[in-house]
């Protein structure tokens, strides 16, 4: 059975492949029109297929449930999303500034605080701050910079333009995924694939050991970098893997590393201890160091928080980096932006509410069923209420914990998060809702993905897409139309 878009319900949002009068959109013609003459049965096939593959590729994540944890293959849905080059770099160099501004804001809150003086950030915001860490002041990481990973998440609005919902600078995960994506897409797609000019991702695990070797703090031609995991029942455990191995970097957990009477990391190996320069950790600033945070951790090293002060060991993101994962400071961020770097955000943030202003506080608990309620340093979707799609035990439940630790909330206008086509049973096109995750990282240099993960609620109606609350994902092409 052939597809008529046409038919295709597009209206109401703004649909990243068809337009309201179900036309393809400029860069998405030639994937619209192929996918129209396959049809839906054979797309039922490449479907199976891709799911096939999935399970092969051993691609899952980890769900933590009541009753345990649950590893599940990943969800992946085939029809790609498409983002006209043009468009990317402008969203790109909005990323390498965030990111740029955000790395002289965590620098300058471990010295001079220069900001708080001069009356930008309040400074209660820091000291209540769950994520700000004393131990780190006065620490100089190389470049000056904290958060070497970012993964910033960007939604569409119903008007078509694009806004940065979150930050996130402690141990972002979903870049496997993005590429895993990639390598599955080319499997299932391959005729359209290979028709169009879409930019390339998989360069990001050379780019990534580059970021990370250029922190060294030895001038080795091959610094020794390591991937520290928190082990195997970890949810994104596959990711460590994928990347230590795509890398050519050893997997380590806490056990396999040691601080010597030198103060510098070794890594246990079957030839005896070698030097370890970098450490590229997937592990929460709590649990790194016994002697300095959580005494009772078992997955971090003794001696790491000293060994890294010293300067005889990187480690990536740095400890404290998390001070700017929050969504108080994110709504900052555009003021960050203009003190450092004097420039205007070229991405713009999404309209906040801060709960610990009374007169925002006010109208947040006025407005619980229009708006979305985050806790500060929440992440995966949890503690969040969705207003319109909440009951009146869930508002009463917010508005509670609002008024009991009103700076640990905020809230944003319910966004009408842009669609893209997805197939679904019976191999109908349907659109769901989606969020761009790309990935920046900053060492001496600044890189963005080309593209990154394209996460969408699987569920119909539903604005969750994070994995863990049962969304899927997507290839991301990013097409470069003048391309000869």
């Amino acid at each position: 059975m052939s597809i008529r878009w046409t038919d295709y319900p597009a209206s109401g949002f703004y649909d990243e492949l068809i337009n309201q009068r179900g036309n393809a959109r400029q860069p998405a013609k030639r994937l619209a029109n192929y996918l129209a003459r396959l049809g839906s049965d054979e797309l039922q096939q490449r479907r199976q297929l891709a799911d096939a593959t999935v399970q092969d590729m051993g691609v899952s994540f980890t769900v933590y449930t009541d009753e345990g944890n649950i590893d599940r293959a990943w969800p992946f849905d085939i029809i790609p999303r498409i983002i006209p080059a043009k468009e990317w770099n402008q969203i790109a160099a909005g990323l390498k500034q965030r990111l740029q501004a955000l790395n002289m804001f965590i620098n300058d809150l471990y010295h001079e605080q220069a900001i708080i003086k001069d009356g930008v950030i309040p400074a209660y915001l820091i000291e209540k701050s769950k994520n700000f860490r004393p131990e780190c002041i006065g620490v100089k990481p190389a470049f000056g910079v904290w958060a070497h990973i970012c993964g910033s998440d960007l939604v569409r609005d119903k008007d078509g333009q694009m806004y940065v919902l979150e930050d996130n600078l402690r141990v972002p995960s979903g870049v496997s995924y993005m590429l895993e994506n990639r390598a599955i897409t080319k499997r299932v797609l391959p005729e359209v694939f290979s028709r169009e000019n879409v930019l390339p991702v998989d360069d990001y695990p050379s780019r990534l050991f580059d970021t990370l070797a250029a922190l060294s703090p030895r001038k080795v031609k091959q610094p020794e970098i390591v991937v520290l995991t928190p082990g195997i029942y970890n949810s994104a455990y596959f990711e460590h893997a994928f990347l230590a191995q795509q890398m050519g970097a050893e997997l380590v957990e806490g056990s396999d590393l040691l601080v010597g009477e030198d103060d510098c990391v070794y890594m246990r190996t079957i030839k005896g201890r070698e030097r370890v320069d970098v450490i590229y950790r997937r592990i929460d600033d709590m649990f790194i160091d016994p002697e300095v945070f959580n005494k009772d951790s078992m997955l971090g090293v003794p001696g790491l928080m000293r060994a890294w002060k010293k300067g005889n060991v990187a480690l990536a993101n740095a400890p404290g980096a998390g001070v700017a994962d929050d969504k108080v400071v994110y709504a900052y961020v555009p003021q960050i932006i203009e003190y450092y770097l004097g420039e205007k955000p070229l991405i713009p943030n999404v309209e906040t509410y801060l709960c610990d202003n009374a007169d925002q506080r006010a109208y947040v608990l006025d407005n619980l069923d229009k708006l979305v309620v985050k806790p500060a340093n929440e992440s995966g979707g949890y503690g969040m209420l969705v207003g319109p799609h909440s009951t009146k035990k869930d508002q009463e439940k917010f508005a509670k914990l609002i008024k009991a630790n009103p700076r640990n909330y905020i809230a944003q206008p319910t966004l009408s998060l842009s669609t893209a086509p997805t197939l679904v049973d019976g191999g109908v096109m349907e659109p769901r809702h989606l969020d761009l995750r790309p990935f920046i990282l900053q060492s001496r240099d600044l890189y963005v993905t080309t593209g990154g993960l394209t996460r969408v609620a699987m569920v119909k109606g539903s604005l969750v897409v994070n994995s863990s609350q049962g969304g899927g994902s997507k290839d991301t092409w990013i097409v470069d139309t003048e391309a000869k």
